[in-house]
């Protein structure tokens, strides 16, 4: 890993800081957990540090995982007092999202730092492709389906939110919306999705990465201790004024907001890639 001056570490410390700001707002304002900005912040950030290709995307992954856990706690609080979750829902889809992380996790553990990247660039393009030029009377149902397909639903929710190192809002909010689930009200219950990811997904992502070479100093498995302890007071603290502001935009303006993150962040992923 490369020498770095200590305005260089000042430096990296103002960006991690500022990275857990931005998550912060976004997870209370979009229900994404903040993964969404985390986990490309990281991902520069280790590529500028000389981080092993082999695990640069596996612990940006890892990391957000465990930021998502504080943020996702503080976001539902707010979203709660506004009647913003839906529990009901959250009852019915948890254990199957709890079953869907393992799998990710899983699989996460075991492809390279690669595929990761190319999981989370063509998820998030295509659910910003969705959200910017998606029409709001568009549905492919009126209500969530029942039985296997809404367990099915929830698996693949957690499964590709656990590669993606994100908190479940990312895929969860647009699929609601498409089922006819309020922007305001699906916003809320990602959430709280994103804490039934965040838990098994850091412990999964801990144990994939024990004693695993070319991982940052200090880190615990795949997730970046330093990281997290720079991430986590600034996005748990600004969460709930990303939940305060959720309520008072439009729907139409939420969902370019939540495109433009998106849109952003996979063609700077796929970028990466290529060249």
């Amino acid at each position: 890993m490369m020498q770095l001056e200590l305005s260089q570490v000042l430096s990296f410390g103002a960006m991690l800081l500022a990275a857990g700001a931005v998550a912060g707002i976004t997870a209370g304002l979009l229900g994404v957990g903040g993964g969404i900005v985390i986990v490309p912040v990281l991902w520069h950030m280790f590529t500028a540090l000389g981080i092993d290709e082999a695990v640069r995307m596996h612990v940006a992954v890892g990391t957000s995982l465990a930021t998502i856990i504080a943020t996702s706690v503080s976001s539902v609080r707010s979203h709660h007092k506004r009647g913003a979750v839906d529990f009901a829902l959250l009852k019915s889809w948890g254990p199957w999202i709890f079953i869907g992380v393992l799998i990710g996790t899983v699989l996460a553990g075991h492809v390279r730092g690669p595929v990761l990247s190319s999981v989370f660039a063509s998820v998030a393009l295509i659910v910003s492709l969705h959200m910017g030029f998606g029409k709001p009377e568009w549905r492919l149902a009126p209500e969530l389906p029942k039985g296997v397909g809404r367990s099915l639903l929830a698996t693949v929710i957690g499964g590709i939110s656990a590669m993606m190192g994100i908190g479940g809002g990312t895929l969860s909010v647009p699929i609601l919306s498409l089922f006819g689930y309020p922007i305001h009200r699906a916003v809320g219950t990602a959430a709280a999705i994103g804490f039934i990811i965040g838990i098994p997904g850091a412990i999964g992502f801990v144990y994939s990465g024990w004693n695993v070479a070319g991982l940052p100093p200090f880190s615990l498995g795949y997730i970046s201790l330093i990281g997290f302890a720079l991430i986590f007071p600034t996005s748990t603290l600004l969460a709930p004024y990303g939940a305060r502001l959720a309520h008072r935009i439009n729907t139409r303006n939420l969902k370019r907001v939540f495109a433009v993150f998106l849109g952003f962040t996979a063609l700077r992923m796929f970028y990466d890639l290529l060249f």
